[in-house]
This record gives structure tokens, C-alpha cells and sequence, in this order.
């Protein structure tokens, strides 16, 4: 064999050594990058349900949020709406309570009243009286029957100082320490809950 020979034959296996480690190297790095394209999808594919999860959760708080604004508004409305109409229904109580026909009728739940405030401040208590201006007279002329029939034992005086109501009275012990409003306007809103429930009632079809 000649020299030449050997030597093409040594350059020819070098050649075939170094295109296998290149198809070897060329190999692995196309699988390489075929590993990284697939965790890319897979971390692509994460990402994309996680956005979506995101904005389906966005989606359900804001419906959330609108039917919650609907019905907070929904309820305030039902609530002013009871409200005007116990108002109207208090307003119209006291315009009946005004145009009382009939005097003595009037005269003897006053009557009734001052019997009622004097037992609820106690029966050892001097006690002071007030009414306004239209039944100053009534009231004095009352408790005096009262007092000297015998029902009225407490010393009664009925004051100057007009309060605005409608009608009935106020009363407090002379020191102070105790007082009670049996007035007209006071036994009307102490029946505004009562007439606030049957609106209630009346609005949402409950018998």
C-alpha cells in the first residue's frame, strides 16, 4: 500500500468520525429543541387556562357585583317607598286626630290620659303638667275634678309653657326625675312600627 493510499484513508476515517459526532451532535439538539417546544406548549397551554380561569372569575365577581347593586337598590327603593307610606299614614292620623268631631269624646280620652300619666310617675310625686295652649283650661278644669273626687292624691300644676302637639299631655315630677309623654303625636309614633309591619305586609302579599 502506498503512502498516498494510507493517507486518504487515514484523512477519510477522520472525516467519518467527525460527520457522525456532527449528525450525533445535530441530533441532539434538534431533540432539544423539540423537548423545549413541547415544555413551551405545556407551560404556553398553563398559561392560557390560567388566564381564562382569571377571567372567568373576573366575569362571575362583576355579575356578582351588578346583581348585588340591582338588588341593594331594589331594597332601598322598597324601603323608602315603606317609609313614605308611613309617613302618609302617620300625616293622615293626625289630620283625623285634628277634625275630631266630637268634643266630649276628645275630653274623655284626655281625661283617661291624665289618670294614666299621673299613676305611671308615681302617687307620692308633686308633678307638673303641660298641654298645649288650646287645652290649658280643659286640663286645670280636669285635674281639679280629679283632685277633689278623690282619684288624683299628687299635687298637680298645670304649666304656662305651651308644648306644640296635637293634643293629650306631658308630665314630669316637680324635681324632675321622672316624666312621661302621653301626648296625641307620642301614641301615634309609638304605632308606627305596627303600621310599618302591615305595609310590609301589604307590599309583599302577606296576608
Amino acid at each position: 500500500m502506498s503512502s498516498n493510499s494510507a493517507l486518504e484513508q487515514m484523512i477519510g476515517k477522520v472525516l467519518d468520525q467527525k460527520e457522525a459526532e456532527l449528525i450525533s451532535q445535530i441530533d441532539s439538539a434538534y431533540q432539544e429543541s423539540l423537548d423545549n417546544l413541547e415544555s413551551s406548549r405545556g407551560k404556553l397551554e398553563a398559561e392560557r387556562t390560567r388566564i381564562i380561569e382569571a377571567a372567568k372569575k373576573q366575569a362571575e365577581n362583576l355579575k356578582r357585583q351588578i346583581i348585588g347593586s340591582a338588588r341593594l337598590g331594589a331594597r332601598n327603593q322598597e324601603l323608602l317607598t315603606i317609609e313614605n307610606a308611613v309617613n302618609k299614614a302617620f300625616e293622615e292620623a293626625k289630620k283625623k286626630l285634628q277634625a275630631l268631631g266630637s268634643p266630649d269624646r276628645y275630653k274623655q280620652l284626655l281625661k283617661q290620659m291624665i289618670e294614666e300619666s299621673m299613676s305611671a310617675v308615681g302617687e307620692s310625686n308633686a308633678v307638673i303638667i303641660e298641654c298645649n295652649k288650646n287645652d290649658v283650661e280643659l286640663v286645670r278644669n280636669m285635674v281639679s275634678e280629679l283632685q277633689t273626687s278623690g282619684k288624683l292624691q299628687q299635687q298637680a300644676t298645670v304649666s304656662d309653657q305651651h308644648i306644640d302637639v296635637l293634643g293629650g299631655i306631658r308630665i314630669k315630677s316637680a324635681d324632675g326625675t321622672m316624666s312621661y309623654d302621653n301626648t296625641l303625636d307620642s301614641r301615634i309614633e309609638r304605632l308606627k312600627p305596627l303600621i310599618r309591619k302591615n305595609i310590609v305586609q301589604m307590599l309583599r302579599g302577606v296576608e
